[in-house]
Protein backbone atom coordinates (compact mmCIF):
# COMPACT_ATOMS: atom_id res chain seq x y z
CA UNK A 1 0.00 0.00 0.00
CA UNK A 2 2.82 2.42 0.86
CA UNK A 3 5.23 1.22 -1.81
CA UNK A 4 4.08 4.05 -4.08
CA UNK A 5 5.31 6.47 -1.40
CA UNK A 6 8.76 4.91 -1.29
CA UNK A 7 8.35 2.35 1.50
CA UNK A 8 9.30 -1.26 0.82
CA UNK A 9 7.37 -4.26 2.24
CA UNK A 10 9.55 -4.57 5.36
CA UNK A 11 9.39 -0.82 6.02
CA UNK A 12 5.63 -0.85 5.59
CA UNK A 13 5.33 -3.79 7.99
CA UNK A 14 7.26 -1.92 10.68
CA UNK A 15 5.37 1.31 9.99
CA UNK A 16 1.92 -0.28 10.28
CA UNK A 17 2.93 -2.32 13.34
CA UNK A 18 4.11 0.85 15.05
CA UNK A 19 0.88 2.59 14.08
CA UNK A 20 -1.15 -0.20 15.73
CA UNK A 21 0.70 0.13 19.03
CA UNK A 22 3.02 2.92 20.04
CA UNK A 23 5.42 3.72 21.51
CA UNK A 24 7.35 0.55 20.75
CA UNK A 25 10.95 -0.59 20.72
CA UNK A 26 12.83 -2.29 17.91
CA UNK A 27 12.52 -5.56 19.81
CA UNK A 28 8.73 -5.15 20.14
CA UNK A 29 8.37 -4.48 16.42
CA UNK A 30 10.67 -7.35 15.44
CA UNK A 31 8.45 -9.68 17.43
CA UNK A 32 5.24 -8.34 15.84
CA UNK A 33 6.51 -8.33 12.26
CA UNK A 34 8.68 -11.44 12.31
CA UNK A 35 11.73 -9.47 11.19
CA UNK A 36 15.21 -9.89 12.62
CA UNK A 37 16.00 -7.51 15.46
CA UNK A 38 18.86 -5.94 13.47
CA UNK A 39 16.52 -5.29 10.52
CA UNK A 40 13.97 -3.70 12.82
CA UNK A 41 16.65 -1.42 14.31
CA UNK A 42 17.85 -0.42 10.83
CA UNK A 43 14.35 0.28 9.52
CA UNK A 44 13.38 2.34 12.57
CA UNK A 45 16.55 4.40 12.24
CA UNK A 46 15.74 4.97 8.56
CA UNK A 47 12.14 5.98 9.35
CA UNK A 48 13.41 8.40 11.97
CA UNK A 49 15.97 9.87 9.55
CA UNK A 50 13.19 10.44 7.01
CA UNK A 51 10.96 12.12 9.56
CA UNK A 52 8.37 9.34 9.57
CA UNK A 53 9.06 8.32 13.18
CA UNK A 54 10.79 9.76 16.20
CA UNK A 55 12.44 8.36 19.33
CA UNK A 56 10.58 8.96 22.55
CA UNK A 57 13.06 9.63 25.36
CA UNK A 58 12.34 8.66 28.92
CA UNK A 59 10.86 12.08 29.58
CA UNK A 60 8.08 11.38 27.09
CA UNK A 61 8.68 14.03 24.42
CA UNK A 62 10.00 12.83 21.04
CA UNK A 63 13.69 13.45 20.41
CA UNK A 64 16.71 12.11 18.54
CA UNK A 65 17.76 8.47 18.47
CA UNK A 66 20.46 7.64 20.96
CA UNK A 67 21.07 5.98 24.23
CA UNK A 68 23.80 4.89 26.55
CA UNK A 69 24.79 1.46 27.73
CA UNK A 70 22.45 0.25 30.46
CA UNK A 71 19.57 2.50 29.48
CA UNK A 72 16.22 1.00 28.39
CA UNK A 73 15.91 0.41 24.65
CA UNK A 74 14.72 3.36 22.63
CA UNK A 75 10.98 3.50 22.01
CA UNK A 76 9.52 5.05 18.87
CA UNK A 77 6.39 6.94 17.95
CA UNK A 78 5.09 7.74 14.48
CA UNK A 79 5.09 11.25 13.18
CA UNK A 80 1.44 11.99 12.21
CA UNK A 81 0.95 10.62 8.66
CA UNK A 82 -0.73 13.84 7.52
CA UNK A 83 2.55 15.61 8.31
CA UNK A 84 5.12 12.97 7.41
CA UNK A 85 3.61 11.36 4.31
CA UNK A 86 2.26 14.49 2.62
CA UNK A 87 5.70 15.53 1.24
CA UNK A 88 6.22 12.03 -0.17
CA UNK A 89 2.81 12.15 -1.83
CA UNK A 90 3.56 15.55 -3.36
CA UNK A 91 6.92 14.27 -4.59
CA UNK A 92 5.34 11.22 -6.25
CA UNK A 93 2.56 13.33 -7.77
CA UNK A 94 5.08 15.79 -9.21
CA UNK A 95 7.10 12.92 -10.66
CA UNK A 96 3.95 11.53 -12.29
CA UNK A 97 3.08 14.93 -13.75
CA UNK A 98 6.58 15.20 -15.19
CA UNK A 99 6.30 11.72 -16.68
CA UNK A 100 2.93 12.60 -18.24
CA UNK A 101 4.37 15.81 -19.68
CA UNK A 102 7.34 13.90 -21.12
CA UNK A 103 4.98 11.28 -22.57
CA UNK A 104 2.84 13.95 -24.25
CA UNK A 105 5.91 15.74 -25.60
CA UNK A 106 7.45 12.56 -27.02
CA UNK A 107 4.13 11.51 -28.53
CA UNK A 108 3.71 14.85 -30.28
CA UNK A 109 7.32 14.84 -31.44
CA UNK A 110 6.85 11.39 -32.93
CA UNK A 111 3.66 12.45 -34.68
CA UNK A 112 5.23 15.62 -36.06
CA UNK A 113 8.31 13.85 -37.42
CA UNK A 114 6.41 10.86 -38.80
CA UNK A 115 3.28 12.64 -39.99
CA UNK A 116 4.46 12.90 -43.58
CA UNK A 117 5.56 9.30 -43.97
CA UNK A 118 3.48 6.17 -44.44
CA UNK A 119 5.38 4.60 -41.53
CA UNK A 120 3.99 7.28 -39.23
CA UNK A 121 0.43 6.17 -39.99
CA UNK A 122 0.66 2.42 -40.52
CA UNK A 123 2.97 -0.19 -38.95
CA UNK A 124 3.20 -3.79 -40.13
CA UNK A 125 3.60 -6.34 -37.34
CA UNK A 126 4.62 -9.90 -38.24
CA UNK A 127 4.78 -13.06 -36.12
CA UNK A 128 2.64 -14.62 -33.40
CA UNK A 129 4.59 -13.07 -30.52
CA UNK A 130 4.74 -9.61 -32.06
CA UNK A 131 1.04 -9.59 -32.96
CA UNK A 132 0.11 -10.79 -29.47
CA UNK A 133 2.39 -8.19 -27.87
CA UNK A 134 0.91 -5.26 -29.83
CA UNK A 135 -2.63 -6.51 -29.23
CA UNK A 136 -1.95 -6.62 -25.48
CA UNK A 137 -0.41 -3.12 -25.61
CA UNK A 138 -3.50 -1.78 -27.33
CA UNK A 139 -5.95 -3.23 -24.83
CA UNK A 140 -3.92 -2.64 -21.66
CA UNK A 141 -3.09 0.93 -22.71
CA UNK A 142 -6.70 1.97 -23.37
CA UNK A 143 -7.96 4.54 -20.87
CA UNK A 144 -11.38 5.49 -22.23
CA UNK A 145 -12.73 3.22 -24.94
CA UNK A 146 -12.21 -0.05 -26.83
CA UNK A 147 -14.08 -0.79 -30.05
CA UNK A 148 -13.85 -4.32 -31.44
CA UNK A 149 -14.97 -6.18 -34.56
CA UNK A 150 -15.04 -9.98 -34.14
CA UNK A 151 -14.93 -11.85 -37.44
CA UNK A 152 -14.04 -15.45 -38.34
CA UNK A 153 -11.09 -16.93 -36.47
CA UNK A 154 -9.86 -15.04 -33.39
CA UNK A 155 -6.85 -12.73 -33.61
CA UNK A 156 -3.61 -14.72 -33.22
CA UNK A 157 -3.46 -14.11 -29.46
CA UNK A 158 -3.60 -16.78 -26.71
CA UNK A 159 -7.12 -16.94 -25.24
CA UNK A 160 -5.87 -16.49 -21.67
CA UNK A 161 -4.04 -13.28 -22.68
CA UNK A 162 -7.18 -11.94 -24.33
CA UNK A 163 -9.28 -12.72 -21.25
CA UNK A 164 -6.72 -11.00 -18.99
CA UNK A 165 -6.60 -7.87 -21.16
CA UNK A 166 -10.40 -7.67 -21.40
CA UNK A 167 -10.87 -8.09 -17.63
CA UNK A 168 -8.24 -5.45 -16.90
CA UNK A 169 -9.92 -2.98 -19.27
CA UNK A 170 -13.35 -3.57 -17.74
CA UNK A 171 -12.00 -3.14 -14.20
CA UNK A 172 -10.46 0.20 -15.23
CA UNK A 173 -13.89 1.38 -16.35
CA UNK A 174 -13.01 1.40 -20.05
CA UNK A 175 -16.07 1.69 -22.31
CA UNK A 176 -15.90 -1.69 -24.10
CA UNK A 177 -18.09 -2.26 -27.18
CA UNK A 178 -18.00 -5.27 -29.49
CA UNK A 179 -19.75 -5.94 -32.80
CA UNK A 180 -19.57 -9.65 -33.68
CA UNK A 181 -20.08 -11.35 -37.01
CA UNK A 182 -22.87 -13.91 -36.62
CA UNK A 183 -20.56 -16.52 -38.11
CA UNK A 184 -18.09 -15.92 -35.27
CA UNK A 185 -20.71 -16.74 -32.67
CA UNK A 186 -21.98 -19.76 -34.61
CA UNK A 187 -18.54 -21.14 -35.42
CA UNK A 188 -16.90 -21.08 -31.97
CA UNK A 189 -17.67 -22.39 -28.53
CA UNK A 190 -17.98 -18.91 -27.09
CA UNK A 191 -21.41 -18.87 -25.43
CA UNK A 192 -20.05 -18.81 -21.88
CA UNK A 193 -17.43 -16.19 -22.78
CA UNK A 194 -20.08 -14.02 -24.40
CA UNK A 195 -22.44 -14.38 -21.44
CA UNK A 196 -19.68 -13.49 -18.98
CA UNK A 197 -18.68 -10.46 -21.08
CA UNK A 198 -22.25 -9.15 -21.27
CA UNK A 199 -22.77 -9.64 -17.52
CA UNK A 200 -19.49 -7.80 -16.85
CA UNK A 201 -20.80 -4.76 -18.71
CA UNK A 202 -19.40 -5.21 -22.22
CA UNK A 203 -21.67 -3.82 -24.91
CA UNK A 204 -22.14 -6.63 -27.45
CA UNK A 205 -24.10 -6.57 -30.70
CA UNK A 206 -24.28 -8.94 -33.64
CA UNK A 207 -24.55 -8.47 -37.41
CA UNK A 208 -24.84 -10.93 -40.27
CA UNK A 209 -21.39 -10.04 -41.64
CA UNK A 210 -18.49 -7.65 -41.15
CA UNK A 211 -15.82 -6.55 -43.65
CA UNK A 212 -12.84 -7.02 -41.31
CA UNK A 213 -11.73 -7.75 -37.77
CA UNK A 214 -10.14 -4.98 -35.70
CA UNK A 215 -9.67 -3.37 -32.31
CA UNK A 216 -9.56 0.41 -31.76
CA UNK A 217 -8.17 1.94 -28.56
CA UNK A 218 -9.22 5.43 -27.45
CA UNK A 219 -9.72 6.40 -31.12
CA UNK A 220 -5.95 6.87 -31.19
CA UNK A 221 -4.75 3.50 -32.52
CA UNK A 222 -6.27 0.53 -34.31
CA UNK A 223 -5.06 -2.97 -35.08
CA UNK A 224 -6.31 -4.87 -38.14
CA UNK A 225 -5.08 -8.47 -38.65
CA UNK A 226 -4.07 -9.33 -42.20
CA UNK A 227 -5.62 -12.32 -43.95
CA UNK A 228 -2.96 -15.03 -44.39
CA UNK A 229 -5.28 -17.94 -45.15
CA UNK A 230 -4.00 -18.23 -48.71
CA UNK A 231 -0.35 -17.43 -48.10
CA UNK A 232 0.49 -19.92 -45.38
CA UNK A 233 2.75 -17.33 -43.76
CA UNK A 234 3.04 -16.11 -40.20
CA UNK A 235 0.18 -14.15 -38.59
CA UNK A 236 0.52 -10.43 -39.27
CA UNK A 237 -1.39 -7.22 -38.66
CA UNK A 238 -1.26 -3.51 -39.32
CA UNK A 239 -1.37 -0.92 -36.54
CA UNK A 240 -3.02 2.31 -37.68
CA UNK A 241 -2.22 5.54 -35.83
CA UNK A 242 -4.29 8.73 -35.68
CA UNK A 243 -5.07 9.71 -39.24
CA UNK A 244 -7.86 9.93 -41.79
CA UNK A 245 -7.65 6.15 -42.14
CA UNK A 246 -8.20 5.67 -38.41
CA UNK A 247 -11.14 8.10 -38.48
CA UNK A 248 -12.67 6.01 -41.29
CA UNK A 249 -12.30 2.82 -39.22
CA UNK A 250 -13.99 4.46 -36.22
CA UNK A 251 -16.81 5.72 -38.48
CA UNK A 252 -17.24 2.20 -39.86
CA UNK A 253 -17.50 0.79 -36.34
CA UNK A 254 -20.13 3.34 -35.27
CA UNK A 255 -22.20 2.67 -38.39
CA UNK A 256 -22.14 -1.09 -37.82
CA UNK A 257 -22.87 -0.60 -34.11
CA UNK A 258 -25.97 1.47 -34.85
CA UNK A 259 -27.30 -1.17 -37.24
CA UNK A 260 -26.34 -4.24 -35.17
CA UNK A 261 -28.69 -6.29 -32.99
CA UNK A 262 -28.01 -6.28 -29.23
CA UNK A 263 -27.03 -9.46 -27.39
CA UNK A 264 -28.38 -10.06 -23.91
CA UNK A 265 -28.20 -12.75 -21.28
CA UNK A 266 -30.81 -15.40 -20.51
CA UNK A 267 -30.88 -18.17 -17.93
CA UNK A 268 -29.39 -20.60 -20.45
CA UNK A 269 -26.92 -18.32 -22.22
CA UNK A 270 -27.28 -15.37 -24.57
CA UNK A 271 -29.51 -14.48 -27.46
CA UNK A 272 -29.94 -11.58 -29.81
CA UNK A 273 -32.92 -9.31 -30.05
CA UNK A 274 -34.07 -5.72 -30.11
CA UNK A 275 -33.35 -3.28 -27.34
CA UNK A 276 -37.04 -3.34 -26.41
CA UNK A 277 -36.75 -7.05 -25.51
CA UNK A 278 -34.06 -6.49 -22.90
CA UNK A 279 -34.32 -5.90 -19.19
CA UNK A 280 -31.74 -4.12 -17.00
CA UNK A 281 -29.52 -6.21 -14.76
CA UNK A 282 -29.63 -5.94 -10.98
CA UNK A 283 -26.51 -3.75 -11.01
CA UNK A 284 -28.07 -1.46 -13.60
CA UNK A 285 -31.25 -1.19 -11.55
CA UNK A 286 -29.18 -0.03 -8.55
CA UNK A 287 -27.64 2.71 -10.69
CA UNK A 288 -31.06 3.64 -12.07
CA UNK A 289 -32.66 3.89 -8.61
CA UNK A 290 -30.00 6.32 -7.39
CA UNK A 291 -30.11 8.26 -10.64
CA UNK A 292 -33.87 8.74 -10.40
CA UNK A 293 -33.42 9.85 -6.79
CA UNK A 294 -31.39 12.78 -8.05
CA UNK A 295 -27.97 11.44 -7.04
CA UNK A 296 -25.09 12.63 -9.23
CA UNK A 297 -23.07 10.17 -11.33
CA UNK A 298 -20.01 10.70 -9.16
CA UNK A 299 -22.00 10.10 -5.98
CA UNK A 300 -23.56 6.97 -7.49
CA UNK A 301 -20.07 5.67 -8.23
CA UNK A 302 -18.97 6.37 -4.66
CA UNK A 303 -22.01 4.71 -3.05
CA UNK A 304 -21.81 1.57 -5.21
CA UNK A 305 -18.02 1.30 -5.16
CA UNK A 306 -17.73 1.69 -8.94
CA UNK A 307 -15.64 3.86 -11.21
CA UNK A 308 -17.33 6.86 -12.77
CA UNK A 309 -16.80 5.32 -16.22
CA UNK A 310 -18.56 2.12 -15.17
CA UNK A 311 -21.53 4.17 -13.96
CA UNK A 312 -21.61 6.14 -17.22
CA UNK A 313 -21.41 2.90 -19.22
CA UNK A 314 -24.35 1.41 -17.31
CA UNK A 315 -26.40 4.57 -17.75
CA UNK A 316 -25.71 4.55 -21.47
CA UNK A 317 -26.79 0.91 -21.73
CA UNK A 318 -29.99 1.74 -19.82
CA UNK A 319 -30.68 4.51 -22.31
CA UNK A 320 -30.02 2.08 -25.17
CA UNK A 321 -32.45 -0.41 -23.64
CA UNK A 322 -35.08 2.30 -23.25
CA UNK A 323 -34.41 3.84 -26.65
CA UNK A 324 -34.06 7.12 -24.77
CA UNK A 325 -32.18 10.18 -25.95
CA UNK A 326 -32.21 11.90 -22.54
CA UNK A 327 -32.27 10.91 -18.90
CA UNK A 328 -35.76 12.37 -18.60
CA UNK A 329 -36.95 9.93 -21.26
CA UNK A 330 -35.08 7.15 -19.46
CA UNK A 331 -36.97 7.91 -16.23
CA UNK A 332 -40.31 7.90 -18.05
CA UNK A 333 -39.54 4.58 -19.74
CA UNK A 334 -38.31 3.03 -16.46
CA UNK A 335 -41.56 3.98 -14.70
CA UNK A 336 -43.71 2.79 -17.59
CA UNK A 337 -41.86 -0.54 -17.89
CA UNK A 338 -41.77 -1.28 -14.17
CA UNK A 339 -38.00 -1.43 -13.99
CA UNK A 340 -38.09 -0.27 -10.35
Amino acid sequence: MLEALGLGPAEEAVYTALMARQPASAQDLARRTGLEHADSVRILADLAARGLAAVEPEGGAPGRAGGETGRPPARYRLTPPSVALAPLLVEQRNALHKAEAAFSMLTEQYRSTAAHTAGGVVEVVVGVEQVAHRFHQLQSGAQRELLVFLVGAPIAVPREDTDSSESSAIERGVDFRIVADKGYLDGHDVVQDVRAAVMAGVGLRVVDSLPLKMVVADRERAMVPLDISDSGGEPSAIVVHRSGLLAALVHLFEREWDQARPMYTTASGVREGTAADQQPTGEEREVLALLLAGVSDRRVASQLGLSIRTVERRIRRLMDLAGAESRLQLGWHAARSGWL
